[in-house]
């Protein structure tokens, strides 16, 4: 049959055309050769002269085989090569011995299958150029669009051409007798079983998270390997359903979830699953970085090509030893190649790492005296970041709290936040004395040179009885992050709040207008934004925070106790990392970073803002001892409490802005302003914290305190 040189763009067109010489006048091969559309390439007489000088040498059988001519319609070209045999011999000529000539023909009768044509273009193109497979079996149910072209090998004439067929095409096109099929269904189940039937390795390459599901249930069952690349770091996955028939799915990272499970499920409710696969703590900072801008300022979440071709370099060297039956375990591995390139080992040099210390874990006991039970009452006080900035000194009859300046971060501007701490501290001395039928008066100075602050409780025999009935509601007092009901507080309860705080010297402002905490939350998000997105500030929020498996520590906030869905947590991984905020930053991106502080807030009851007038530490310390009264109080109203306060809280002016966050002082600002505004705070009036109130279920961890020496650590 002669070719139709007019469909050179008919779609169906995948494979080369092989047309035999015919002597007769008008044969097919001299009327494709008069055609003035036609481009002949005839280098035939170089390949076999080339043919001629490997070693060693070939038989007189392969030199002897005929020629071909390969027409290829969407190229409206004609191609004279080699043989079958002659052709593959000389082609591969150059895998010897990286690839032995035995391998190379075990390898030459192995089928496999590459589902998904973006990544796994490249990937095609890999096996089929290495010779690792006799057949090819591509599928992919979408069209080549010009988005594609910066990881995809095709080109602007492939647009809108199915992109198994594009892959197809280019095969064909170095390799003309190479046995390629093509599907264009994609991972779906009414064809992929028959896709797969008779395959020795499956490619997995798919965007949706349902048919990479499908796929590998579909391998599992006829016992096929699946391979998987990721285009980050040159992360590899194996799952050798050949071997292992009962292994799970993804190495179980997904749980027990079947295809059928995933099926319409929003990509809100995709992203939890798609990070425990990606394993979010492993991404490179531009990738993780990245997946927090999908929806904000990236459509969807970007591909290179050279982590394109690296995956497809690391899937080609996976297959090769599933091929030739070399220690290919199921498992996953990085091939990260900014890793190495970071790694660059100059010869001239030579270091060594210092080994690590071990630090040795005190042991406590419980305490018996008053002075202890005084002292513990102190401890359970809040502080930021639980970092408990005090040294107390306690007897029967008089504690005296000293500010302890090396226990602050750079948001405890002037340690104005250590102040609040104390004075909540005090505030519970006051009520273990009075449970224990003693009245204490309490003393603030400016301290020494020492500490810019000290306190000092004097206790007399005297009753009590307000203070005393919050002694157990104190004991029990914690910080409660978990998402609550924004169910209306009463009146009644408000009032108390109030008065609580009135009774300490300081003011309580209730925001619990639907309007009102709308306005906070937007502004308590941006200022968590700029929380992130500052080095010295992020560093030291992730520092207090304690994960499954680190060393008991006395300090700190345990995560399980942030209330956390599954796709926050496997989110925090990404967000505890300072090269994913550093690119952030860089691109003045991280809307998202917010997120968490806004729900939490939209969905609260009402936000408490306790203020006090005057700068001095002396008049923290009393707003602490209000701070710690509405806590306890609300407490006791069934209330979940948690702070929520901004990184401008304890700023009073540019400079304190400026040291906080040089890059986005001029913006809290800004939000300091607005949020003032909102609050109705007087010029006079310095803010203590700002609390969320909800109605929640009680956490089930609660944070430790470091305790004296010789007693138990406690917990708050």
């Amino acid at each position: 049959m002669i070719p139709d040189v007019s469909d050179h763009n008919d779609p169906d067109q995948y494979r080369a055309i092989f047309v035999d010489h015919d002597d007769h006048s008008g044969g097919t091969l001299d009327q494709l050769r008069r055609d003035p559309r036609i481009t002949v390439i005839d280098e035939c007489r170089q390949q076999q002269a080339a043919l001629r000088t490997l070693v060693p040498a070939v038989d007189t059988e392969m030199l002897d085989e005929p020629t071909r001519w390969a027409y290829y319609p969407w190229r409206r070209c004609l191609v004279h090569i080699l043989g079958p045999a002659a052709f593959t011999r000389l082609r591969l000529d150059r895998n010897r011995n990286l690839i032995s000539a035995d391998e190379q023909r075990r390898l030459s009768t192995r089928k496999i299958g590459v589902i998904g044509l973006s990544v796994g273009h490249a990937i095609a193109y890999n096996l089929a150029t290495e010779g690792l497979c006799g057949e090819i079996r591509l599928t992919d149910f979408d069209e080549l669009e010009l988005a594609n072209l910066n990881r995809v090998p095709g080109t602007v004439f492939d647009l809108g051409v199915n992109k198994a067929v594009v892959a197809a095409r280019r095969i064909a096109e170095i390799d003309p007798y190479m046995k390629v099929r093509i599907d264009r269904n994609g991972a779906v189940a009414e064809s992929i079983d028959q896709f797969l039937r008779g395959l020795d390795v499956v490619v997995e390459e798919c965007d949706s998270l349902d048919a990479k599901v499908l796929v590998r249930e579909v391998a599992r069952a006829r016992r096929l390997p699946v391979l998987m690349t990721t285009g980050d770091r040159g992360l590899l996955d194996v799952e050798r359903f050949d071997l292992e028939p009962a292994r799970p799915i993804l190495h179980g990272l997904l749980g027990d979830i079947a295809a059928r499970d995933l099926t319409g499920l929003s990509s809100k409710d995709k992203v939890p699953h798609v990070l425990r696969i990606l394993d979010a703590a492993q991404l490179s900072p531009r990738m993780a970085a990245s997946l927090v801008e999908v929806g904000k300022t990236l459509s969807t979440w970007p591909q290179l090509a050279a982590e394109v071709v690296l995956g497809a370099t690391v899937v080609a060297n996976a297959v090769r030893r599933i091929g030739l039956g070399e220690p290919m375990p199921s498992g996953r591995v990085r091939i990260d190649v900014a890793e190495a390139l970071d790694r660059i080992d100059d010869p001239l040099r030579n270091g060594s790492a210092l080994p690590p210390v071990d630090v040795p874990i005190e042991v406590h006991t419980e305490p018996t005296r008053l002075a202890d039970i005084l002292t513990n009452a102190a401890i359970r006080a809040p502080s930021g970041g639980n970092v408990q900035p005090w040294l107390i000194e306690a007897s029967d009859d008089r504690i005296n709290l000293r500010l302890a300046t090396t226990c602050t971060t750079t948001m405890d501007v002037g340690y104005r936040g250590s102040a609040v701490a104390l004075g909540a501290a005090a505030f519970n001395v006051r009520i273990a004395a009075a449970a224990h039928n003693l009245t204490g008066h309490v003393q603030w100075s400016r301290g020494d040179e020492g500490t810019p602050l000290c306190g000092t409780v004097d206790f007399v025999p005297g009753s009590a009885p307000q203070l005393a009935e919050l002694y157990e509601p104190m004991l029990a007092r914690e910080t409660n992050r978990l998402r609550g009901t924004s169910a209306p507080i009463g009146a009644a309860v408000i009032d108390d709040l109030r008065d609580a705080a009135r009774n300490e010297g300081a003011e309580l402002r209730i925001l619990d207008g639907r309007a009102e905490i709308e306005t906070a939350a937007r502004l308590l998000a941006e200022a968590d934004r700029i929380r992130y997105l500052t080095p010295t500030l992020h560093r030291e929020m992730m520092s207090e925070l304690r994960w499954p498996g680190d060393p008991d520590a006395d300090t700190g906030l345990d995560v399980t106790t942030l209330g956390l869905d599954p796709a926050d947590m496997v989110m925090l991984d990404i967000l505890r990392r300072p090269d994913v905020m550093a690119k952030l930053s860089e691109w003045n991106a991280g809307a998202a970073l917010g997120d968490d502080t806004h729900e939490r807030v939209t969905s609260s009851s009402a936000l408490a803002v306790v203020s006090v007038r005057g700068r001095r530490l002396t008049d923290y310390a009393l707003a602490g001892s209000a701070v710690e009264a509405v806590w306890v109080r609300a407490q006791r109203h069934g209330l979940a409490v948690q702070p929520v306060s901004p990184v401008f809280l304890y700023a009073h002016d540019d400079d304190d802005r400026q040291l906080l966050s040089p890059d986005h002082a001029d913006a809290l600002g800004d939000l300091q302003y607005a949020f003032r505004r909102l609050t109705g705070t007087e010029r006079d009036e310095s803010l203590a914290l700002v609390l969320r109130l909800s109605y929640a279920p009680r956490p089930t961890v609660r944070s430790r305190r470091r305790a004296r020496s010789g007693s138990a650590p406690q917990y708050g």
